[in-house]
Parts: structure tokens; C-alpha cells; sequence
């Protein structure tokens, strides 16, 4: 009992490690960024907080997208983990929660494996090490550094894997209560990840067949012994996952904004390894675009599937020398198929991802995240490994001590040689950086005190790719609506009749590769058509004096010159912000300006990290408003 708990508080040692920074700096302030994807995760994890403090729905949210909604079931929302940690987002913040979940997905991810591996391994070292490989992999590492809990809280799956050992092979339990722990743990895998279960149930398939067909052709016997067991076990937990799951899957994927199709219109391009991928360390030298964007400023990781050739070789080498084990054999199986259908499309070439395109649900898999199971097999396969290499040195026939030393050596050194190169490669990134979740004034002071009903446009547009605001909204305890948001349904596809504005309002904002737009009568029509649309009160542009270049957009100078244009009339200014208050299209009708006196206007206006009246100003008068 001692070594489990000692291990276990290791590996939350590990993993405090890798969030250090945000534990030292403030756990309640600071996180990997008050930005792009940690932001929609801040909102995620706000958001049932608020919903159960005021009795609403917590799997729908009118409070993003307004005024359709989001639907926090069909999104990459974490319930599993939000909800449990309601009291934490209460007492702390939504950062702190953040936090707290991001320290303990790979904590617990790695306990999970570590206990289920003492089914199949002797020594504890060997479980250890093969939990430490599940709960801190590269596919693991790389999810937290964007705050994808989704695909870094795995814990689940191990135990998922146990229960079907159980059912399907050592059949030493009950069959109707394996069942009733399949099931329950399918129920909770859904709230960690929708996504994880569907390419969980589609490896297990595939190995069930697998095992089938191996049986039948192998020991026919003993597989017509297996199958009242299997049967009644995985009939049982198929039927309690199915009742537990019918109203959340229902809400999901037909409930109020639900998304319908191709969730992701890119996925072949945002999917998918290469060879060198797993074995390459394909890094990103300095700070790449995409992943400031995304949402993390320190040094990128490398590949989330990289396995590296110490492990690839400790794996094959001990597959051949321990021929006759099974195990290895059906896991090294599983590791080879995750593998290959982790594999991206290539032109030209045919990868097994073209057969999930025409599967619905699946369909919408990225197919690397094949490679978490990946990992678990990965594990399991070093962990019997070690356990061989511990115990096979008794062979000798040297004295027990002697016996003990050598193999125990033995094991560690292929221990390190699977795990070193990784430490080597990923270590000197790590602990990941953070950042200061910090608000502009308006939204730290103003906006936790709105009158209901405020339905707020803000700058930069969240669903620009600039998604700071989200993290403003849910620092600030949603305490108003707004236009848009983040992840999948805030692409142009979606916005409906308020499209043609909805492009407009993202070059407006994401000032990185493009110009923002010039305030045509077409372009402000269409603007003015989108706040129709999303039923906008409330314009704010409030700058803020930060660092975080790629995450301020255009000079909200700028915006605030075109929203003036847009909405025919000057705002005032509220805690170093502009705002509009009270919108209404018909009521002022859009200004008319010359591009030329526009163009003056904001290039005049000096760079400021509070709203003024002059850029707005200027622009009023140079079009003529009274």
C-alpha cells in the first residue's frame, strides 16, 4: 500500500513539474495563456460553474454564439472534469480550475495504468514505468501544452482496458457486474472525451475481431467457453452504457446547436502523422505562428507521436525475445494498427484515414489521436518487457541476491533506454511557460456588473482566431452574452446570413497574414446585417497593454474608427474602452467616408493602449455626422 501511494504522489510530483510555473506565478492568475485554445478552455470550465449557481442547463450555453447557443456536449468541453471541479471555479476562478485539471490529467492518467498494469506484470517497477510512459507520452505532453484535456486526461481508458480483460479472457468476476463497470466507465468516458470513446470502440472492435478470429483458428475450445461469459458481460455493459448515455449522446448530436456533418471542414489537413513522426523530433525552431496562436508562447513540442527508436527497439527486441508471450503479440498488434491509422492523407497515396471519411461520427476523428491508444499498448507491451527482462536472469541459475541485482539492472537499462531519448528531447522545453491571465479594465470593472440581457460584440471577434475574449468572459463570471465564439462552430460556414460580416469582422480583428477591411458600403452592410443577426446591444473595443503581440489583432484604434463608421455614430468611452451602448441599426444608419479620409484619420492616431476620442473623432467628422 505504501509503494502505491509513494507512487502515485510521484507522479503528481512529476506533473506539478510540468506545470511549475503556473503553481509558483499564481495558480488563480496564471496559465499557458488568457488566449487562444486555454481560452475556450477557461470558458468551458466557467461555464457549468455559472450554469448550476443560476439553475441552467449546463450542457448548453446561450451565453456563446448568441443568439443560437453552443452545445458544450458537441464541442471538446471536458464535463468530467469541469463539472467534479465546480467548487474549485467557485472558490478560484476558472483559471485555478484550469490548473488543477491540467496537473492532475497526467497525474491520474499515469496511476490508472500503473494499477491496472499489476494484472500482467510481477515487479512494480515495471508497472511504474509503463505508467510513466502512458500518463507523461508525447501525445499527452502535447495536448497539455494547448490545454487539450480531451486527449490528456486518459485515465479512464486503462481501466476501460481492465473491465474487457476481465470479460473477454480471465473471466474471474461476475459478468453482470463487469458488465455494470464497463459500462459506467463508457458513461464517464463520453464526458472526458466523445471523441476518445469513438476511436477507443473502433480499436476495440478491431481487436475483438481479432481475438475471435485468432481463437477460433488457434483454441476453438476455449473460445466456445469464453463466449457465455463475453457474451453476457459485453450485452450488459453495452445496454447500461446505452440507457446512462441516451439523453447526453441524443443532446449531442441532435440537441439545440448541435453540429450537423463534417465538424471540422479541414480535417485531412489538421489530422495525420508522416513517418518521421514517430521517430523524428521535428521541431519548430522559435516561436511559431500557429502556436502562439493557438494558444502557447513558450518552445513548441515536437511530435505528439513520437516513440522514438530506444522504445521502438526495447519493444521489437523484446517481442522476439519473448516469442511465446501472447500478450506481446496482441498489443504489439494494437500499437501497429494505431499506428498506421494514425497515418494523414498524403496525395497519391492511400492511407487507411480515407476509410473512417465515410463513417458517420467517425468521420469526424482526428486520426492521430489514434495514438493514445497507441501509447497504452506501448505501455503495457514495455511493462511485460521489464517484468521478463527482471525476473528472466533466475535462468542463470546464479544465487538469489546476485539474480535480483543483474536483472533488475538489466530491466532499468532498457527502462532508460525507452525513456531517456524522450526525457532528452522533450525535457529542456519543459515546465511548460505561462502567462498572466489578465482583463482590460472595462471587462476586469465594468463588465461583471452589466444589467441582464447584454449581448456583447467584442474586439478582437472570438471566432477571428484571437480568442482572448472568451478568457475575458469567463474570468469575468459570464455576466453577459456575446457574438461568436470558439472551436468548431465558429468557422464562416456556420454563421448562416451573418457570413459575409462574419469574414468581414474576422479581418478586422486577426491582423497577422491580412489587411483589415476598408469600410466599403458593402462591407458595412454586411457588418450591420451580422449584429442584426447575433442580436448585439453592446459594441466594446477595449485595449490592452500587452505583450502578446500576435493576440491584440489590428490597432484597435483602427476597429474603433470602423465600428464608428459601421454603427454611424461615436461611442463613449468606459473604463479606457470604447463602447456602444444600446446598438440599433435602424435607429443610426451607417456614415459614408471617403477611403482616403479614413485612411488619414487612423494613421494619425497614435498608438495607445486606452480609448481616446480622437481616432473616433476624426472619423465622425471627416464623414460628415452630425
Amino acid at each position: 500500500m505504501r509503494r502505491t501511494v509513494a507512487c502515485g504522489l510521484s507522479y503528481l510530483v512529476i506533473a506539478t513539474v510540468l506545470w511549475w510555473h503556473a503553481w509558483t506565478g499564481g495558480a488563480s492568475t496564471h496559465t499557458l495563456c488568457g488566449c487562444g485554445d486555454p481560452a475556450l478552455f477557461l470558458w468551458f470550465f466557467q461555464w457549468p460553474a455559472t450554469a448550476l449557481a443560476h439553475a441552467h442547463n449546463p450542457f448548453y450555453s446561450g451565453a456563446m454564439f448568441h443568439p443560437g447557443g453552443v452545445n458544450l456536449l458537441a464541442q471538446t468541453s471536458v464535463m468530467g472534469m469541469s463539472v467534479p471541479l465546480i467548487p474549485v471555479t467557485w472558490l478560484f476562478g476558472p483559471v485555478a480550475s484550469l490548473n488543477v485539471a491540467s496537473t492532475l490529467a497526467p497525474a491520474l492518467s499515469a496511476f490508472a495504468m500503473y494499477l491496472v498494469l499489476h494484472r500482467w506484470v510481477r515487479w512494480e517497477g515495471a508497472s511504474y514505468v509503463g505508467g510513466l510512459l502512458y500518463g507523461f507520452s508525447p501525445a499527452v505532453l502535447t495536448s497539455l501544452q494547448f490545454a487539450h484535456l480531451m486527449t490528456a486526461a486518459i485515465m479512464v481508458l486503462p481501466l476501460i482496458l481492465a473491465v474487457l480483460d476481465d470479460i473477454v479472457l480471465r473471466q474471474r468476476h461476475n459478468p453482470r457486474w463487469s458488465g455494470v463497470a464497463l459500462g459506467i466507465l463508457v458513461f464517464v468516458q463520453f464526458f472526458m472525451s466523445s471523441e476518445m470513446l469513438a476511436v477507443g470502440a473502433v480499436v476495440v472492435l478491431l481487436a475483438l475481431l481479432v481475438l475471435l478470429g485468432a481463437g477460433v483458428f488457434v483454441q476453438p475450445e476455449r473460445v466456445r467457453a469464453l463466449l457465455p461469459h463475453a457474451a453476457i458481460g459485453l450485452g450488459i455493459g453495452t445496454a447500461v452504457s446505452g440507457v446512462l448515455l441516451a439523453y447526453p449522446v441524443w443532446f449531442a448530436l441532435d440537441g439545440p446547436a448541435h453540429l450537423s456533418g463534417l465538424i471540422w471542414a479541414n480535417l485531412g489537413a489538421i489530422g495525420g502523422y508522416d513517418g518521421s513522426s514517430f521517430v523524428g523530433a521535428n521541431f519548430v525552431h522559435g516561436t511559431n505562428i500557429y502556436t502562439a496562436l493557438g494558444g502557447y508562447e513558450g518552445r513548441p513540442l515536437p511530435s505528439s507521436g513520437y516513440l522514438g527508436w530506444g522504445l521502438l527497439a526495447v519493444l521489437t527486441g523484446g517481442l522476439i525475445v519473448w516469442f511465446k508471450d501472447r500478450r506481446l503479440w496482441f498489443f504489439g498488434f494494437l500499437l501497429a494498427l494505431c499506428v498506421v491509422c494514425s497515418f494523414g492523407e498524403r496525395r497519391g497515396a492511400w492511407e487507411p484515414v480515407r476509410i473512417f471519411a465515410h463513417i458517420p461520427i467517425i468521420e469526424n476523428v482526428i486520426v492521430q489521436r489514434f495514438m493514445i491508444i497507441g501509447f497504452l499498448a506501448a505501455s503495457v507491451m514495455l511493462a511485460i518487457i521489464l517484468d521478463h527482462a527482471r525476473y528472466s536472469v533466475s535462468g542463470l541459475h546464479l544465487r538469489a541476491p546476485q539474480s535480483t541485482v543483474i536483472g533488475t539492472g538489466a530491466a532499468l537499462a532498457l527502462a532508460a533506454a525507452s525513456l531517456v531519448p524522450m526525457v532528452v528531447i522533450f525535457g529542456p522545453r519543459l515546465p511548460f511557460a505561462m502567462r498572466p491571465v489578465t482583463l482590460p479594465p472595462w471587462y476586469a470593472t465594468v463588465a461583471p456588473h452589466l444589467t441582464p440581457g447584454k449581448v456583447l460584440l467584442s474586439y478582437p471577434a472570438p471566432f477571428s482566431g484571437i480568442q482572448v475574449t472568451l478568457a475575458w468572459q469567463a474570468v469575468n463570471g459570464m455576466s453577459y452574452s456575446q457574438a461568436g465564439g470558439g472551436g468548431p462552430q465558429g468557422v464562416d460556414t456556420r454563421a448562416g446570413t451573418a457570413r459575409a460580416g462574419f469574414d468581414d469582422l474576422v479581418l478586422l480583428a486577426f491582423g497577422v497574414t491580412k489587411p483589415p477591411p476598408t469600410p466599403t458600403a458593402r462591407v458595412l452592410a454586411d457588418v450591420r446585417q451580422a449584429l442584426v443577426a447575433w442580436k448585439v446591444n453592446t459594441v466594446v473595443i477595449a485595449p490592452q497593454h500587452t505583450d502578446q503581440v500576435l493576440q491584440q489583432g489590428h490597432p484597435p484604434a483602427y476597429a474603433a474608427a470602423f465600428m464608428t463608421v459601421a454603427l454611424g455614430r461615436l461611442p463613449v468611452i468606459e473604463a479606457g474602452a470604447w463602447v456602444w451602448n444600446g446598438v440599433s441599426v435602424v435607429s443610426h444608419p451607417a456614415l459614408h467616408i471617403a477611403p482616403e479620409q479614413f485612411d488619414r484619420c487612423v494613421t494619425a492616431a497614435p498608438a495607445v493602449h486606452h480609448a481616446t476620442m480622437r481616432v473616433v473623432t476624426c472619423t465622425a467628422t471627416a464623414a460628415g455626422a452630425p
